[in-house]
């Protein structure tokens, strides 16, 4: 960044230009990031309160096909390439997937997402999950999300039908980074399977994991090509370092980093549900000094190979925070 611009920098005049909804530049998105903590919160969680309300997004998953996975993400248990003591199952019945549905919408759960391993369900496994899908809107009732792989837009059409509305599909990190996190698709595929399912009539809910080597540049850039994707759901996992895995030894993020990038990407996305994901369980306050720097939804629950925390415990703390459980975007 040019010297002279940068002394004219500053996180307050920054924020005033996003609150007055204008974009702010990937030059403003670094400096802001280095910036004091404190104030970087504080101007945050008021582009968060004016852009998005007190409503808070809740959302659960359930590994619904577990381990074998072709792909070689560096990051993933249940990655075959990977040699962790994971449970590992072919896709669930439509029964034991209803099942579970029914759980979380008792509990007050928003979204229930089915997550399949794999690069993308054949069409066969797709409608199976269209039948289970249809059985939730008609006997449960709750937002009904997937996450299926890398699919066409055939394939989500009929996903549509059956009346899914979202669809999840990770960047995982930036363009530049992606190759070293995994080889056996790109990102270009991922930025594919996205418009397909957008042009499908979904909405799609993206975003990466924090802490698998990436450079701050790396952050700012996915969080922009999220932007440039019209993307209104980022969730922002922090990768639990996981023995076996390629990355098992990475150092784990902090509160303090988890703080800057949720707030940082609050500048850069004002109007999104931003998600804290997995990884959350591993700060000692849950994530609860994210909730105050701009975050604004959670994945509730058990994550994917890892246990999460309980739908009962996020709804005391997120209330105490004074949040409302509510859709803020619509799908």
């Amino acid at each position: 960044m040019d010297k002279k611009m940068k002394t004219n920098l500053n996180v307050k005049d920054i924020a005033k230009k996003v609150l007055d909804r204008k974009e702010i530049t990937k030059e403003e998105a670094l400096y802001i990031y280095d910036q004091d903590l404190n104030q970087l919160q504080k101007y945050a969680n008021r582009i968060r309160e004016k852009f998005c309300s007190n409503k808070f997004d809740l959302c659960t998953i359930i590994n619904a096909k577990s381990g074998n996975c072709s792909e070689n993400c560096k990051f993933c248990a249940q990655s075959a390439k990977s040699c962790t003591q994971i449970q590992k199952y072919p896709l669930l019945s439509a029964q034991e997937i209803i099942r579970q549905a029914k759980i979380n919408h008792k509990q007050g759960v928003l979204r229930y997402s089915i997550v399949t391993s794999g690069k993308k369900l054949s069409n066969k496994e797709v409608d199976e999950m269209c039948i289970a899908i249809k059985r939730i809107k008609d006997e449960v009732g709750i937002s009904v999300c997937v996450s299926f792989g890398l699919l066409d837009e055939e394939q989500f059409k009929k996903i549509k039908k059956a009346g899914a509305s979202r669809v999840h599909n990770n960047l995982e990190t930036s363009k530049n980074n992606f190759p070293n996190i995994c080889t056996t698709h790109t990102f270009e595929d991922k930025i594919k399977s996205i418009k397909a399912a957008k042009a499908a009539g979904l909405s799609v809910c993206s975003g990466g994991i924090m802490g698998l080597g990436e450079t701050k540049q790396d952050r700012i850039d996915m969080a922009f090509s999220l932007k440039e994707l019209g993307i209104k759901s980022v969730p922002i996992n922090m990768l639990n370092p996981i023995n076996g895995t390629p990355l098992g030894h990475n150092q784990r993020l902090t509160k303090e980093d988890m703080q800057r990038i949720v707030a940082t990407y609050r500048f850069i996305l004002p109007d999104a549900s931003i998600r804290l994901a997995g990884g959350r369980g591993l700060l000692e306050d849950k994530g609860e000094a994210c909730f105050s720097s701009g975050a604004n939804a959670a994945i509730s629950g058990d994550m994917l190979t890892t246990v999460g925390i309980t739908v009962k415990k996020d709804i005391q703390m997120l209330t105490a925070l004074n949040y409302e459980i509510g859709f803020f975007e619509k799908d």
